[in-house]
């Protein structure tokens, strides 16, 4: 058997109702419409979310709260996390390449777990208790501009 030989699997495919066709048919004047309302007329549509009247549920849920769009989002490094990567230096594509940042946006370096070794550290951000951390463990710290 090959591709040229496939054909469509039997009861796959059915012809469409014929609507509107008689009263032989027995889809006939209405077409299965009903008599009256909305649906009945030709042209009916509705908008997203409507519910029939009913006071939709994105206008149902309360709304609280201020979304800022400015808002600048970074994957966080704790030192301790660093701590038990290998190597010395630890720039955005060392720690993404480690798994440490997921998306290569902005990092920010926050001080939770101990380290005892000298690391040089390039990121967008630290904490000012990181900072002293990694410059107590003889390391450096440098700030990469976004």
């Amino acid at each position: 058997m090959n591709l040229s030989q496939l054909g469509k699997a039997p009861g796959s495919t059915k012809n469409s109702k014929r609507r509107g066709r008689g009263p032989g048919s027995g889809n006939g004047k209405t077409a299965g419409r009903g008599y009256k309302g909305q649906w009945s007329r030709s042209g009916t549509s509705q908008k997203r979310g409507f519910e029939g009247g009913q006071m939709p549920l994105h206008r149902r849920v309360p709304k609280r709260g201020f979304t800022n769009i400015f808002r600048v989002e970074y994957d966080i490094v704790n030192t301790g996390r660093l701590e038990k990567l290998d190597g010395d230096s630890f720039g955005p594509d060392e720690l993404i390449a480690a798994g440490v940042s997921k998306r290569g946006a902005l990092i920010k370096v926050l001080a939770d777990g101990d380290l005892t070794r000298a690391l040089s550290v390039k990121a967008h951000k630290f904490s000012q208790q990181a900072v002293k951390k990694i410059q107590a463990a003889g390391g450096t710290v440098e700030v990469i501009a976004r």
